[in-house]
C-alpha cells in the first residue's frame, strides 16, 4: 500500500498539489504534520531536487520529527539534503556562511535571554539610568519588537512616533540603550535571538547577489505554523519565494496565540492578497478528540470575526460532555480538580501522564502543586528553570563560547574568576571601562595590556595573562578534538570538574550540580556519536545546537508518570486524553490586561480554543468565586468563555463535599466549606422552591408576574435564604444585593448565583 493511501481526500489532494503558492488550513487534530512530511517526500518522488527544498518549523523536535519520517518513506540519504528546520536554525546557518558581508565573525556566539538582559543591566548601570524605570526584561522586549518589525537602533532614534511613545513612558533613553547594546553586541561578534532574522533581512536587503543565489537554490518553500510568524519571518520568506512561488504555508488561524511575540495572524489571512492564485486546501477532519470536544471547540471559536472559515468534523465517538465545576476559593479548586484527576484515574484505569493542568498564567500552579503533593501524585511543571539554563551549566557553556570566540563578552565576564583565580571585581570593571573607553573588546585590552593600559597590579596581570593563555590553548586544540574530547578537556583544565566535585559540605544541591555537569558532557558525546562520519562533530557545531534550542526542545526527556501542569501557551502542538482547564474567570481568562480592543479580545478567545482542543477524551472547565490576589481574597466571576460554548456540550458538575482522598485511599477533609456547583440543569425538590432558569418561563408567581423584584425571598446555596434589597444592570450582566441573616448584604451576578426563588 502506498503511503499516499493513508491519507484522507483532503490531505492526499495538498500533498499533490506541488507547484506554486498554496495554503493549508489545518483544524486542530487534523493530521497537518502527516500531509508537510508526505508533501515533501511526494515532491522528491516526482524528481524535485532535495537541495532546492526548505522546510521551516518552529522546533527543532517538530524538523527532526518531519526528517524521520521522510527518510523511512524515500531513504534516509535523500531526506538530510532537505534544508530543514526552524526559522532560527536555518538563517543562523545562512548567516554564518555571509557573516564577513555584514561584518561579523563566522564563529559569531548568539545570545540568549540571560546573555542579554545581563548586558542591558550594565548598560544601564553604566548611563546611571535607574534601573526600577529601565528594567532589563521590558527594554529587552522593547529592542525586539523594534527588531521583528526591522526597526534598526539608529531608525529607532529617528522616529519621532515612537520617541513619543517612549517620553510619554518617562523612558527617553531608550533609543540611546537600544544603540549601546546594538554596538555592543557587535563588538562581542554576537548576535541575540532576534538578530538572527533581522541581519538575515538585512543581507537579503543589501547583498542582491545573496538575495538571487537563495531564490535560485531554494525553488521550493514549505513553511509549518505561519499562523505564528512575525514581520521579519514573512518578508524573508516573501522575498526567497519571489521567482518561483513555490510556496507552501500550513497553519490555523484559529491557533494564532503569539501576538506577544510579535506573530502577526495578518500574515496568513492576507496570504491571498499576497499570492491571488493561490490554492486553498482545508484539512476539517479532527482525528484527535470526540465530537462533544470538537463541536464545543466550533462553537467557541465562531464568535471571533477575523478568520478563515471552516468547519472541523469528526468521526470519533461522542464522548462525554465538557464538565464546568464551580468553588468558593482558588484553593478549593486544587483540591476538587486533584480529587477528580484521582477519580478519573481509578475509574478508567488511566496513567497520571493522560492528565494535564492547563492555566492562563504560572503564578496559578500554586493551588494545584498543592493538592497534588497532599495526596502524594507525582507532577511536573512545564515552563520553569531549564536544564540549559542552571548555573553550572551556563558556566561551562561560557568557557565554551569563549574558545570559540573570544570576543563573546558576556562569556567573558561569566567566568574571568570563576572559579576563583584572585581578579577581584574592581579589576574587571576597570578593564570593562577600558574596553569601552577605547571601542574595543573586553578580550583585545587583556591580551595587549600594553596597549591599552589600565590600573592594575603585578599579581592580577599575571592571573589574567594564565586566564588568556588557558583560552588560547583551548582555541588552537579545537580543529585537532571532537565536541567531547574538547568539552571534557575544558571542564577538567579550568577547574570547573575540581570546584563541584571538591566543594566542601556538599549537599544534595552540589551532588545535583556535579551531576548535571555529567549529564551535559554525556549529551556531548551522544552528539558526536550520532554526527556522520563526514558531519561537523566540532565543539563549535554543538554550541550552534544548544544556542538554538527553543522552550519546547530544551525540555529534557522525562518518561516518568506523572501530571503535566503548564501554561495553555506551552501546551499549543500537545495533546492529553484528559485536560483540565483552570481558572476560568473574568480579567484571568480572559486576561485583564486583552479587554482593550476586539483584536486582543479575540486571541484570548483563540487561545481558549487552543487549550479546548489539546484533549481527547474529556475536557473539564473550572473557575473559583474567589480568588487570592497579592495576599487579598477578591471576589471573581466566571469567564464569559463558558457563556459562549454551546450550553448543550456542557455538563455543570457538583463536585462531593469537602472530601478528598490520598493514593493510600485515606480520607481527608478539606479546609473550606464547599458551596456547590453551577448546576443550571438541577431541578429544585418538590413544592419548595423555583429555580431561576424555571422562573424565566413561569408567567406568575404568587398571582404576579415572575420577574425578579426587590422585596424577593431567595435561596442561595451557600448563604441560605436571604431577601432582594437591590436590582441592577441588563441581561447578563444583572447584578443583585440580598441581605442573608446570617452574612449579611452580599451582591451577586445572577446568572452564576444559582439563586432559587422561595414560594410565598
Amino acid at each position: 500500500m502506498s503511503y499516499l493511501d493513508e491519507l484522507n481526500k483532503s490531505q492526499r489532494e495538498a500533498v499533490e498539489a506541488i507547484h506554486g503558492p498554496m495554503m493549508v488550513i489545518a483544524g486542530a487534530g487534523s493530521g497537518k504534520t502527516r500531509v508537510l512530511t508526505y508533501r515533501i517526500a511526494y515532491m522528491l518522488e516526482q524528481g524535485v531536487d532535495p537541495f532546492n527544498i526548505m522546510s521551516l518549523t518552529f522546533t527543532n523536535k517538530a524538523a527532526k520529527e518531519m526528517s524521520e519520517r521522510i527518510g523511512k518513506i524515500v531513504g534516509s540519504s535523500e531526506g538530510k539534503n532537505i534544508t530543514m528546520g526552524t526559522f532560527h536554525s536555518v538563517f543562523s546557518r545562512i548567516l554564518r556562511y555571509n557573516a564577513d558581508r555584514l561584518g561579523y565573525p563566522t564563529n559569531f556566539t548568539i545570545y540568549d535571554t540571560q546573555d542579554s538582559k545581563s548586558l542591558l543591566k550594565d548598560i544601564v548601570k553604566e548611563f546611571n539610568l535607574d534601573d526600577k524605570i529601565y528594567k532589563p526584561g521590558m527594554v529587552l522586549g522593547r529592542i525586539s519588537s523594534a527588531k521583528n518589525s526591522l526597526i534598526s537602533a539608529d531608525a529607532y532614534a529617528l522616529n519621532t512616533d515612537i520617541i513619543n511613545e517612549d517620553n510619554q513612558s518617562r523612558r527617553p533613553e531608550l533609543a540611546r540603550i537600544y544603540k549601546s547594546y546594538s554596538l555592543r553586541c557587535f563588538k562581542a561578534g554576537a548576535m541575540d535571538f532576534d538578530d538572527l532574522l533581522f541581519q538575515t533581512n538585512v543581507l537579503l536587503r543589501d547583498f542582491p547577489d545573496v538575495l538571487h543565489y537563495y531564490q535560485q537554490k531554494f525553488k521550493y518553500i514549505l513553511v509549518d505554523e505561519y499562523q505564528d510568524t512575525n514581520y521579519a519571518q514573512y518578508l524573508i520568506v516573501k522575498k526567497l519565494a519571489a521567482i518561483y512561488e513555490n510556496i507552501c504555508v500550513v497553519g490555523d488561524d484559529a491557533q494564532s496565540i503569539y501576538s506577544f511575540r510579535g506573530a502577526n495572524i495578518q500574515n496568513i489571512l492576507n496570504f491571498r492578497k499576497d499570492y491571488p492564485d493561490f490554492k486553498l486546501f482545508k484539512l476539517e477532519q479532527n482525528y484527535r478528540s470526540t465530537k462533544n470536544i470538537v463541536e464545543a471547540a466550533n462553537s467557541i471559536i465562531a464568535k471571533n470575526q477575523d478568520q478563515i472559515k471552516k468547519n472541523v468534523w469528526t468521526e470519533n465517538i461522542e464522548g462525554a460532555k465538557i464538565g464546568v465545576i464551580r468553588t468558593l476559593t482558588d484553593n478549593e479548586e486544587g483540591k476538587v480538580i486533584t480529587n477528580k484527576i484521582f477519580d478519573i484515574k481509578q475509574s478508567t484505569n488511566s496513567s497520571f501522564n493522560d492528565f494535564a493542568i492547563l492555566y492562563r498564567t504560572n503564578k496559578q500552579s500554586r493551588s494545584f502543586e498543592e493538592a497534588l503533593r497532599k495526596l502524594g501524585i507525582p507532577y511536573k511543571i512545564y515552563g520553569g528553570l531549564s536544564f540549559y539554563q542552571r548555573k553550572e551549566i551556563k558556566d561551562l557553556l561560557a568557557y565554551f563560547r569563549l574558545t570559540t570566540n573570544p570576543r563573546d563578552e558576556e562569556a567573558l565576564k561569566r567566568v574571568i574568576n570563576y572559579p576563583k583565580r584572585g581578579i577581584g571585581k574592581t579589576s574587571i570593571e576597570n578593564i570593562i571601562i577600558a574596553a569601552n573607553n577605547y571601542g574595543t573588546s573586553i578580550w583585545d585590552v587583556i591580551t595587549n595590556m600594553n596597549q591599552y593600559p589600565v590600573a592594575l597590579n603585578a599579581g592580577t596581570k599575571s592571573k589574567l595573562y594564565e586566564f588568556t593563555t588557558m583560552i588560547k590553548s583551548f582555541s588552537a586544540q579545537l580543529d585537532s578534538m571532537n565536541a567531547y574530547e574538547m568539552a571534557q578537556n575544558i571542564a577538567k583544565s579550568s577547574g570547573i570538574l575540581k570546584e563541584l566535585y571538591s566543594e566542601k559540605d556538599k549537599g544534595p544541591e552540589d551532588v545535583e550540580r556535579y551531576q548535571n555537569i555529567e549529564e551535559l558532557l554525556a549529551g556531548i558525546k551522544e552528539f558526536t556519536i550520532s554526527q556522520q562520519e563526514d558531519a561537523d562533530q566540532s565543539l563549535s557545531e554543538f554550541m550552534i545546537d544548544v544556542a538554538l534550542l527553543t522552550d519546547a526542545d530544551d525540555e529534557k526527556g522525562d518518561e516518568k508518570n506523572h501530571i503535566t501542569l503548564m501554561t495553555i501557551h506551552s501546551s499549543k502542538g500537545l495533546e492529553f486524553p484528559h485536560v483540565f482547564l483552570v481558572g476560568l474567570e473574568e480579567n484571568l481568562f480572559p486576561s485583564q490586561m486583552a479587554l482593550n480592543s476586539r483584536t486582543e479580545l479575540e486571541e484570548e478567545r483563540r487561545l481558549f480554543y487552543v487549550a479546548v482542543t489539546r484533549a481527547k477524551e474529556t475536557c473539564t472547565l473550572s473557575y473559583a468565586t474567589s480568588r487570592f490576589i497579592w495576599g487579598n481574597l477578591v471576589s471573581s466571576e466566571a469567564s464569559r468563555f463558558i457563556e459562549e460554548i454551546d450550553q448543550k456540550f456542557l455538563n455543570f458538575e457538583t463536585p462531593q463535599r469537602g472530601m478528598g482522598r490520598s493514593l493510600s485511599g485515606r480520607v481527608s477533609n478539606f479546609d473550606e466549606p464547599f458551596t456547590g456547583g453551577l448546576n443550571r440543569t438541577t431541578s429544585a425538590p418538590s413544592g419548595s422552591f423555583k429555580s431561576l432558569n424555571e422562573i424565566s418561563n413561569s408567567p406568575e408567581k404568587s398571582g404576579s408576574k415572575a420577574d425578579l423584584k426587590v422585596g424577593y425571598n431567595v435561596l442561595h446555596d451557600r448563604f441560605g435564604k436571604g431577601k432582594i434589597t437591590r436590582l441592577e444592570g441588563e441581561g447578563a450582566d444583572r447584578k443583585a444585593t440580598i441581605f442573608f441573616p446570617h452574612h449579611g448584604a452580599k451582591t451577586v451576578i445572577l446568572r452564576f448565583a444559582n439563586l432559587n426563588v422561595l414560594d410565598e
